[in-house]
């Protein structure tokens, strides 16, 4: 029987079957060449935020890149009824689109578009779910990431979620915590694959399989000495996990060793700390660090520092790898041009109806090198000079003589990558950068500052006109 563990990941079937089946139809009614744009964009911010933060572009170049359909692919897709000539066409089938793309890591908004896919509409199509698949859960993930580091007061952050992650996504979350600021990682497959820290200390059932704690200090610190940290809360934290890690720790002193850390896993995170703190300093291990566990997220971790807890060290599992509350980012994948010719969806609701042409997006930024504004525009007309509010087009902005810079650069063209895609830690301290020059309103988790994208002129007027003329059509 074949399972997961058999199955090629880079295999053309990793798609929805109405992407097959919609492919069947333009190639039986030789469409399959015609060339169109399609758009990745998101409507709205995770965790009612100001900010995302763009992640899993790495991954989704190099799985295009190998996007194919084994024989094996074939051989499974003929008892669906496709036609013997559109399988062959299949067999043969490789990406060779173009692509633009912001860098990853950067800070993103609504409705702008983050990648742009060029091709024919069979390729085009076929990319559409496993775009979605890798982009939006990765930038959910890093954009919690960095909502925590914001508040961590710079404590070392290790994600810890793969036990409660959703099945094989939990490579993804791993490498989208390191996006978004995480330095280590639980997941020793994700360690091994992304070139960064793996960590661990050890679970309840290791002391519960002793007959005392203290043994099973002694035991782990002897055979683990370097990076050991014993959690303390198996059965009384102050009374009894705390007094044996200090007798372990002063026992490794005596051996030319260091205690690393203690962690804290259940009850008041907060009291727990400051106690462990004085009770750790008063026998003279102040070196030893805290390390605290047990469904944080970016709200517990502010609340902890607001309360003056002499934290080290956070590990966040469920909370980050899930993206709890939201689960999942709502990026969708949009046509807006077809044989040359500006597309749009139509919706009875206008922030629905979508953004026609090929475009760039373009990011203003002050004499201090901090985010202004940003402004989507077709991509032959000049930088432009006013923006305009996609909805409510009464409301725009000059933003005459401010610097700009073009966001959506080439990463692909003819199916070939352009460059080497860059080191996950690359990545995060770019992103640490990019977030850096968003200012501080933006960053609240109270009722955030909502940052400025508009619309050119000329890409409103477009949308305008084929907005009348298709309900013109209709009538």
């Amino acid at each position: 029987m074949q399972h997961i563990f058999s199955t090629d990941l880079t295999s053309g079937l990793y798609t929805d079957m109405y992407q097959l089946s919609m492919a069947h139809s333009h190639f039986n009614y030789n469409r399959h060449n015609e060339q169109v744009v399609f758009d990745y964009f998101f409507r709205k911010q995770p965790f009612n935020g100001g900010f995302t933060i763009f992640s899993g572009l790495g991954e989704l170049l190099g799985l295009l890149q190998e996007f194919k359909f084994s024989d094996r692919d074939i051989d499974w897709l003929h008892k669906y009824g496709f036609n013997d000539s559109y399988l062959e066409y299949l067999r043969d089938f490789r990406f060779k689109g173009n692509l633009f793309s912001m860098r990853e890591g950067e800070v993103v908004f609504p409705q702008e578009p983050l990648i742009r896919v060029e091709g024919n509409i069979v390729e085009a199509q076929l990319a559409e779910t496993v775009l979605l698949n890798y982009l939006n859960f990765q930038s959910l993930v890093a954009t919690k990431a960095a909502r925590i580091k914001l508040v961590a007061r710079g404590a070392a952050l290790s994600e810890f979620g793969l036990r409660r992650a959703q099945g094989l996504g939990g490579l993804f979350a791993s490498r989208a915590a390191l996006t978004g600021g995480f330095t280590s990682t639980s997941n020793v497959l994700a360690a091994s694959i992304y070139n960064v820290p793996a960590v661990g200390t050890m679970a309840h059932a290791y002391i519960q399989s002793y007959s005392d704690e203290l043994t099973a200090f002694r035991d782990f610190a002897n055979i683990n000495p370097e990076g050991c940290v014993l959690l303390v809360d198996t059965f009384d934290t102050l009374k009894i996990g705390l007094p044996n890690a200090i007798t372990v720790a002063k026992e490794m002193e005596a051996k030319g060793h260091k205690l690393m850390g203690i962690r804290l896993d259940s009850g008041d995170l907060a009291y727990l700390s400051k106690q462990s703190r004085q009770m750790l300093d008063d026998a003279g291990l102040n070196y030893v660090k805290i390390v605290v566990s047990n469904q944080l997220d970016e709200h517990i971790i502010k609340s902890l520092f607001e309360q003056g807890a002499p934290i080290d060290v956070f590990g966040v599992g469920t909370n980050l790898a899930t993206g709890k509350p939201d689960a999942a980012l709502d990026g969708v994948y949009k046509l807006s041009l077809a044989n040359n010719e500006p597309s749009l969806k139509l919706s009875e609701n206008i922030k629905k109806t979508t953004l026609p042409g090929r475009k760039q997006v373009y990011r203003f930024t002050d004499d201090a090198g901090n985010f202004v504004a940003d402004a989507i525009a077709l991509e032959d007309d000049p930088t432009p000079e006013d923006i305009y509010h996609p909805y409510e087009p009464d409301k725009h902005r000059s933003l005459n003589g401010i610097k700009a810079e073009a966001l959506l650069q080439p990463v692909m063209k003819n199916g070939e990558l352009l460059h080497t895609p860059t080191p996950v830690l690359d990545v995060a301290a770019y992103a640490t950068e990019r977030l850096s020059k968003l200012t501080e309103e933006y960053k609240r988790f109270e009722n955030p500052h909502v940052y400025k994208v508009g619309v050119s002129k000329a890409l409103l007027d477009l949308r305008n006109t084929l907005r009348s003329k298709y309900k013109k059509d209709s009538l």
